[in-house]
């Protein structure tokens, strides 16, 4: 079942009538998704015109219209406003989008992750068991650094997902765990953790014209021992080196609830003239990817390409910005899985990698109960991107 550039070709029959929900925060990235939704389908609906099993196939939107209200202390509940008996739900879930507010007492309360999570738990509770199928697309997996107990402390996002599971969440998927192993608190549900690699690949090779993609040109570079998984993928379906650094942390100190990083040692093969694919999960304050790349400078790194599934710039662009003038850094790619501020879509450093595209695939295919491996191993899209870029035709 091959993924086709415009559409996917789908023969089974949908699970249940579908409905997408963007919670809260997530209505610009829920209405690209409907976009592509509507194009595709008004196109296969010609082909199951009259079939009973297709009926309500084919909608000017299919995004299912729910609110949260919310009493003046900040209590709030959730309310759908439309039929959802049956259907096969979708909720779109970014629990990043600070800039959402409301009303807290009179005082104006910027929106946490802990918010956006109750929200989507209010919309769950909403749809009182009346769907066919409730799959929860939650790009930031909440509380996912919270993943593992080292001492006497909470264990958020195992409990988070239980939560979800019990309210009767059937499937949940995000984008670039920060460790996968946390679907072992929910064995018996579907987890999916997707890598967006051709994502990265696409915004890269469509925004830069100018690349040797070759081990004498490039390298692949991960940021610390955690990552390496996804930088030895990209490394092995590109056919470059890699390198990473390891983090030498003090641990003596506790410092923003984490042990302070003391330096970032190298290990692997000289980087003198290449230019440098530095892979990671997020973007927290920056100063970690920052201190890589003046590591990879110091060794006669050529341009430095960092790419991050999430950008959360939680200190702001400025540091960038002086990195960039220096010449430290060249570009950065994210994805616009979570919020981005209008400052960092104007930034010359900054490509956004839209992944609307792909988790339209995601829901368009699960709805027909169909297989999404080859959407998960993006191998042949991406060698067959690079061929095109080396033909001149990107």
């Amino acid at each position: 079942m091959a993924v086709h550039e415009g559409k996917r070709k789908l023969e089974s029959i949908p699970v249940g009538k579908l409905g997408v929900i963007p919670v809260e925060g997530c209505q610009e990235l829920g209405s690209l998704v409907d976009r592509y939704l509507v194009a595709w389908r008004t196109e296969r609906e010609n082909e199951h015109k009259g079939s009973l099993a297709f009926q309500g196939y084919q909608r000017d939107s299919y995004i299912i219209k729910a609110t949260i209200s919310r009493f003046g202390t900040g209590e709030a509940k959730g309310t759908i406003n439309e039929s959802i008996r049956g259907m096969d739900l979708f909720f779109l879930c970014d629990i990043c989008n600070y800039s959402r507010t409301y009303s807290l007492c009179g005082h104006e309360n910027h929106m946490s992750p802990d918010d956006h999570f109750q929200d989507l738990k209010r919309l769950i509770a909403a749809v009182g068991g009346k769907a066919r199928r409730i799959t929860v697309i939650m790009p930031f997996l909440y509380e996912g650094r919270q993943h593992k107990r080292n001492s006497r402390e909470s264990l958020d996002c195992a409990i988070a997902l239980q939560e979800l599971v019990r309210m009767g969440v059937d499937n949940i998927i995000t984008f670039d765990a920060h460790d996968a192993r946390v679907q072992n608190a929910i064995p018996l549900h579907g987890f999916e953790t997707i890598q967006p690699a051709y994502q990265f690949m696409k915004g890269l090779l469509y925004n830069v014209k100018d690349l040797q993609l070759d081990s004498d040109h490039m390298m692949v570079i991960s940021p610390d021992e955690g990552g390496m998984k996804r930088a030895i993928y990209l490394a092995n379906v590109l056919g470059l080196d890699m390198g990473m650094f390891y983090k030498r942390r003090d641990y003596t100190r506790i410092v923003n609830g984490k042990n302070p990083i003391v330096a970032h040692e190298f290990l692997g093969s000289s980087v003198e003239g290449k230019d440098m694919l530095v892979v990671d999960d997020m973007i927290s304050s920056g100063d970690s990817v920052l201190d890589v790349a003046t590591q990879l400078k110091a060794r006669k790194a050529g341009r430095i390409f960092i790419l991050s599934t999430f950008g959360l710039f939680t200190s702001g662009l400025d540091l960038f910005d002086i990195g960039y003038q220096n010449g430290l850094i060249y570009r950065v790619l994210t994805t616009n899985c979570i919020y981005q501020t209008p400052e960092l879509l104007e930034r010359e450093w900054y490509i956004s990698c839209d992944m609307s595209k792909y988790i339209a695939f995601i829901i368009d295919t699960l709805n027909h109960d169909s297989s999404i491996s080859d959407l998960l191993s993006p191998n042949t899209r991406i060698q067959s991107l690079v061929a095109r870029y080396r033909n001149g035709e990107v």
